[in-house]
């Protein structure tokens, strides 16, 4: 990974999206809320995953929709009534809350597009492999399963196509069997490699004593001064979480937005917190030039 970001220690960038992810869970604002979605927004454009961005943003967005539209058509609390559909009535509230679930999910759903750029595999298996070393491996296995998948199942159906096998062109009952037809041979072909991947570890040992290995990852001065301001900046979060500072009464009577000075500070400090990545890219690409 050819970014500031990216250089630093495992234990490093493994915190900060942790804590990007819990404080998405856990400040229920919409301010706090669209400004996570904005600094993770332009961290990943920094980091070359625009294009990617743009490919998975609409199955995001509807994911999100989805989630701020069933909201208010399935719990009708609140005190303001907007109108009624089917009967039922559409409240402000519900309709602020699904809006606010939807921003608190699209936060989550981006933190791990840029997580999976930054602490990759290797990164991975060196943070758990000594922890939980079948678990590590497992969880990264799956993970790279499924971007495979979707490589296989192109050129399955690339070949496939030649033979007059397609799921595009025929009637409902011809693309069903070739569909099915299509994903029996990416089965296939994925069972055997995973047999072969399972005698190729039964061959080397993989689990048979303690494992070992070599760390190639050093906390050195910046990762420690990094390390230690987003732990500083993350208490302070909490602290403003726990006075109730960052997440915004809904439900059974809306609350007005209005900063307070404490909660100024918590968002200040967030905002420092969200935008660390962006801070050492700047200062980075300063000391290059």
């Amino acid at each position: 990974m050819n970014s500031a970001f990216g250089s630093v220690h495992p234990v490093t960038s493994f915190s900060y999206y942790t804590g990007v992810i819990t404080f998405g869970m856990l400040l229920f604002h919409p301010v706090f809320l669209l400004t996570s979605l904005a600094a993770i927004t332009v961290i990943i454009v920094i980091h070359g995953e625009g294009k990617r961005l743009l490919k998975l943003l609409p199955y995001y967005v509807l994911m999100g929709g989805l989630v701020a539209v069933l909201n208010p058509l399935f719990s009708h609390r609140g005190r303001h009534i907007l109108f009624y559909f089917m009967d039922q009535p559409i409240t402000l509230e519900a309709i602020l809350y699904g809006v606010t679930m939807m921003l608190s999910l699209l936060c989550i759903l981006l933190a791990f597009v840029s997580f999976q750029q930054i602490v990759t595999t290797e990164k991975w298996m060196y943070l758990f492999s000594r922890v939980a070393p079948r678990t590590a491996l497992l969880t990264s296995m799956s993970i790279r399963f499924v971007p495979l998948f979707l490589r296989r199942l192109d050129q399955i159906t690339t070949v496939q196509r030649i033979k007059g096998v397609s799921i595009l062109e025929g009637s409902l009952k011809k693309r069903s069997k070739d569909g099915m037809l299509l994903v029996r041979v990416l089965l296939t072909w994925s069972l055997e490699e995973a047999l072969q991947t399972a005698d190729s570890m039964k061959a080397r040992g993989y689990g048979a004593a303690k494992r070992s290995s070599y760390v190639i990852y050093r906390m050195d001065r910046r990762d420690w001064y990094v390390l230690l301001f987003l732990g500083a900046m993350a208490l302070v979060c909490i602290w403003g979480w726990m006075q109730g500072f960052g997440v915004l009464t809904i439900y059974p009577r809306l609350e007005t937005m209005q900063f307070h000075r404490g909660e100024g500070i918590a968002y200040a400090c967030y905002c420092a917190f969200l935008l660390t990545p962006v801070l050492l890219e700047e200062m980075e690409r300063r000391s290059w030039k």
